[in-house]
């Protein structure tokens, strides 16, 4: 039994894969554009794309051959809805956050690819008037905190943002980005509110105890435990 099966027992769903074709199996019996997949297809073709059911038994190569599945959308006028979330003299600042082109959506795969070489941390992005009023230095580590946490990284003193703005990517998960970030989100989509966090930075002398934590941890998570001979 995987360790993944042991926790879903521990959180109370009893969970019995005997092979992960099993887990393939059940995917395509509660999901339309997967009724077509099983381990023995992948197995045959070596990848599927989907939607792969009765129409498409082999998958679907190429989604949209002459026009949109979906036709060409609908668009809606929405009102624009301020954010909550206001700056003010403990929060001076503006946090928005992104990805960077090296680095793929969080960098789960890309990050453990040749493109750290592009991308080896994730920088706090500052201009140099702030920085100036704050005495950071490029390249010095600071302290990013808003009324949700804090979280320290090393800062980049740039003109590329806008006195007032502060910015960074969320690439590799010692910089604990979203620790700062509000619960707030957006009224339609429900998506967190990523773009806007008020903030205060300051110099720091390294990480934040929650970052060593969470080394600490990882730490021990890749360690392989040894097995007792029999």
């Amino acid at each position: 039994m995987s360790k993944y099966q042991l926790i879903a027992k521990a959180l109370g769903y009893d969970m019995n894969y005997a092979h992960p074709s099993e887990i393939m199996d059940e995917i395509a019996r509660l999901t339309p554009s997967f009724a077509g997949v099983s381990f023995d297809l992948l197995e045959r073709q070596g990848s599927v794309q989907w939607p792969c059911n009765e129409k498409a038994p082999e998958g679907t190569p190429v989604m949209h051959v002459g026009g949109f599945v979906r036709g060409q959308g609908r668009f809606f006028v929405t009102e624009y809805v301020a954010t909550d979330e206001k700056t003010g003299p403990r929060f001076p600042l503006l946090l928005t956050t992104g990805r960077i082109l090296s680095q793929y959506n969080v960098g789960a795969q890309t990050r453990r690819t040749a493109n750290t070489a592009w991308h080896e941390e994730d920088l706090l992005e500052i201009h140099p008037h702030d920085a100036e009023q704050r005495g950071i230095n490029d390249g010095a580590w600071v302290k990013v905190a808003s009324r949700a946490g804090e979280t320290s990284l090393r800062a980049k003193v740039t003109d590329r943002v806008a006195p007032g703005v502060v910015y960074t990517t969320f690439h590799h998960p010692m910089t604990l980005a979203n620790i700062v970030t509000t619960d707030y989100s957006d009224w339609a989509t429900n998506c967190p509110e990523y773009k806007v966090t008020a903030v205060q930075v300051s110099p720091s002398n390294g990480p934040t105890e929650s970052q060593q934590t969470y080394a600490d941890l990882g730490r021990r998570t890749r360690q392989i435990e040894a097995t007792p001979a029999e």
